[in-house]
């Protein structure tokens, strides 16, 4: 073999030495970094459950003007899966009293209609939570994030209100007539701003306001126009005036007359309005959260 053969084989193999070590140098830096990663990052948050506390407001076809007036308690639970550190799904279920009246109305009209309601909402929803910065517990420079969600959900309801101390459920005495019934759940989407604050590694602290844009127009028991009298019968006879008297239903359909007298009711004009059925009604939360940390120590993705 000649020399030069001899040296071409030698620069061959070195290169291929060289080439070797750097890709070894390569693999050993990459690794370095990750390590160096997860030793900074640490624990991961894959996801959270937590509980929830605050007040719950209703907007309608008796409050019209979105008046802020007897907000009533909500709480609830939710489990939130972490799809990197700024996006996660929530699934929560949620317990809110809301309720109102005409009393509080700054319009004669809904004063003189005299009508007022309470329910008892059950939810259940499923949203999307989108962080604005990105999220890490127990870090100094990534413990706080603003954000947003959007979701879909179902709830239910059942309106009552009182009369002389006793309570009425609103669905069963049909109102605004037997033509105009609805059901016991309806479709909600709640749509809200939060901020998020890590407490600690395990621990984080929220405070978030969602709106709830339904699907119905009978949380209140308001939507359309007042029944004819003849769709309410009239009660047994009183013994003591020899006339006949009026079923929980007549006198709760419209109590314009406890205002009016019963001859001037507003029921007394055939077709006139009783509420707006071209806007479904709202509910809103706001609440203070706590939630625990599930995680695992490794290194998080960039998004």
């Amino acid at each position: 073999m000649s020399n030069s053969t001899s040296f071409t084989n030698f620069t061959t193999s070195l290169k291929t030495k060289q080439n070797v070590n750097r890709i070894f140098f390569s693999i050993l830096m990459l690794t370095l970094m990750g390590t160096s990663a997860i030793a900074q990052d640490g624990y991961f948050q894959q996801g959270e459950f937590g509980f929830s506390l605050g007040a719950s407001h209703y907007f309608g076809d008796l409050n019209t003007r979105s008046g802020l007036n007897r907000p009533k308690p909500a709480i609830g639970v939710f489990f939130r899966k972490q799809f990197g550190n700024y996006v996660g799904m929530r699934v929560s279920g949620h317990y809110a009293q809301v309720g109102y009246s005409d009393v509080y109305s700054k319009n004669e009209y809904q004063r003189v209609r005299n009508l007022s309601f309470n329910s008892n909402i059950f939810e259940f929803a499923v949203q999307g939570d989108f962080n604005f910065f990105k999220y890490v517990p127990d870090d100094m420079v990534y413990n706080f994030t603003p954000y947003v969600t959007l979701g879909l959900g179902v709830f239910s309801y059942d309106p009552y209100t009182f009369y002389n101390g006793e309570k009425y459920y609103l669905r069963n005495l049909y109102t605004e007539g037997p033509q105009n019934t609805y059901g016991t759940m309806a479709v909600c989407v709640p749509l809200g701003v939060g901020i998020k604050y890590s407490l600690n590694k395990k621990v984080n602290l929220s405070f978030e306001i969602a709106q709830r844009f339904t699907t119905t127009d009978y949380l209140d028991d308001v939507s359309t126009k007042y029944a004819d009298a003849s769709e309410f019968p009239l009660g047994p006879v009183d013994p003591n005036t020899n006339l006949p008297t009026y079923t929980p239903a007549f006198l709760l359909q419209d109590r314009s007359w406890e205002i009016l007298g019963m001859d001037n009711r507003l029921s007394s004009v055939p077709g006139r309005q009783r509420g707006w059925s071209k806007q479904k009604d709202q509910y809103v939360i706001a609440e203070i959260g706590i939630s625990f940390n599930l995680g695992s120590y490794k290194c998080p993705t960039a998004f």
